[in-house]
């Protein structure tokens, strides 16, 4: 009797630990982001690329590219739809990987919105033989990492991880691992497979739960509902491109941005859609920062004026504020002074609800710099930051001028097609000019499909798309345009 109560006790055990499929790129696409400072890097769902094998015949996958002349950690990270991985107990994810070359893979799994563990890496090896199933284990940790404990919602994958001999443990990254392995890789991703744990409810998980009246807003604990504008920010006027350094705007070429939801403010910056035009949304009644490390390329010391456009819900701003500052670095590695701006309910222009404020200041009638008597330096500017008491603002035009205008006849916008379009199958993007990158959105604003063509065609698979109205936002030498796509 004891030996049956002991095999049924490990048997519920051994339940309790199992392990399912908890992403298989068959429903909704997931959100995806891949990390590189110098681009070109590709992450997208694709069709399964050999379906005639006996490791996964499912009709979706993964496929993440890295970019021959980027960084050596480059990674994409996909961040889970649903459950999360439960690795308290059970440290191993087991993950169907295609490649056609030998290769070794660094998985890093991340708390995210939902999850509660340390950031944990492990790597596995690919004999490169087209699918064959990997397993993670997060206990026998690389790269300076803590053994998993807890749940997790993002894992990020870092395909020039270099450790084939299994000797190193930290810093393996092609170049700088076994010589000769190529700084471009390959792989596809399906059926991430762990202990699921229900995500714990929160004001940023994605779902309606806890008592609050919309997807993260309402109710006595998260923020309330934003009311988005109805109509996009105003267009900016054609201006010389040697006369605007463009932070985010739709209607010039923005300069290289590193990220515009910096860590270290706990604001949360998001791009949605509103009336067909890219525009960022920013909340949590605190602050957030534009950054641009990698480059350091703006030198404002010519430029006179500063812009932006933005919008808040807020019912009463006679109290409210929006602080936004350019945090100027000098060439060395902080901040030494600053361009800060206010605009409140005693300012011209003020805040105001429910309509687009536009900004535009005069840098020239800025204080004058004591230490060299002149303007406030502009030379080395790395990083813009707000800090506001609003819960939503709505941003877009953010761009430094010489309040120049071109004529009507001096510009011309780079010619766009879409075609099919409406259509049933993909749809393909042509321009006159080279296309640096894709990002498209649906109609409630969720980015589903990223792509970095760098040429003057790109073809956007809608496999993993329903039905409906999307967006694009197009970005490429002469500037970035919105077009609306429909899939039949």
């Amino acid at each position: 009797m004891k030996k049956i109560t002991f095999l049924l006790m490990s048997f519920l055990s051994m339940l309790g630990y199992s392990q399912v499929v908890l992403e298989d790129l068959e429903g909704s696409a997931p959100s995806t982001q891949f990390f590189d400072d110098n681009g070109g890097g590709q992450i997208n769902v694709i069709s399964n690329p050999d379906t005639m094998n006996a490791v996964n015949t499912s009709a979706n996958a993964l496929e993440i590219i890295t970019n021959a002349s980027g960084n050596a950690w480059q990674g994409a990270e996909l961040i889970l739809q649903g459950d999360l991985m439960d690795l308290s107990s059970n440290t191993t994810v087991q993950i169907d990987v295609y490649s056609t070359t030998a290769t070794d893979i660094l998985a890093k799994v991340v708390a995210g919105g939902g999850g509660t563990g340390a950031d944990s890496a492990t790597d596995a090896s690919h004999t490169g033989s087209g699918w064959e199933t990997l397993s993670f284990d997060f206990s026998a940790t690389r790269d300076n990492t803590a053994a998993a404990n807890g749940t997790y919602q993002n894992i990020i994958f870092y395909p020039l991880w270099n450790n084939l001999g299994g000797t190193c443990t930290t810093g393996c990254y092609s170049p700088y691992g076994t010589p000769g392995v190529s700084a471009m890789e390959t792989i596809v991703v399906d059926n991430i497979t762990a202990v699921a744990a229900a995500p714990a409810e929160t004001c940023n998980d994605g779902i309606q739960n806890q008592d609050e009246t919309g997807i993260d807003c309402g109710g006595s604990s998260c923020p309330p509902c934003a009311v988005a504008p109805t109509t996009a920010a105003p267009t900016p006027p054609a201006r010389p491109a040697a006369d605007v350094i463009s932070i985010y705007s739709d209607a010039y070429t923005d300069i290289g941005v590193d990220t515009y939801d910096t860590p270290w403010c706990p604001g949360t910056t998001t791009e949605v859609m509103i009336d067909g035009n890219a525009t960022q949304l920013l909340t949590g009644a605190s602050c957030d920062g534009i950054d641009w490390q990698s480059s350091r390329t703006v030198d404002a010391s010519t430029f006179t004026h500063f812009h932006i456009d933005f919008y808040t819900d807020d019912p009463d701003v006679t109290t409210d504020v929006l602080n936004m500052k350019f945090s100027q670095w000098g060439g060395t590695s902080g901040e030494v002074s600053a361009l800060e701006f206010n605009v409140n309910n005693g300012t011209t222009p003020g805040l105001a609800t429910g309509t687009w404020v536009s900004v535009d200041i005069d840098l020239t009638a800025m204080p004058i710099n004591p230490l060299v008597g002149g303007l406030l330096d502009r030379d080395d500017i790395v990083q813009f930051v707000f800090t506001t008491s609003m819960n939503n603002v709505w941003w877009d035009n953010l761009y430094l001028h010489k309040n120049t205008v071109l004529s009507t006849d001096e510009f011309e916008a780079a010619e766009l097609r879409v075609f099919p379009n409406p259509t049933s199958s993909d749809w393909t993007i042509s321009s006159s000019s080279e296309i640096s990158s894709i990002n498209v959105y649906d109609i409630l604003g969720k980015q589903v499909a990223s792509l970095t063509p760098n040429n003057s065609e790109a073809r956007i698979s809608t496999l993993s798309l329903k039905s409906g109205i999307y967006f694009a936002r197009v970005e490429g030498v002469n500037g970035s345009q919105t077009v609306k796509l429909v899939k039949e």
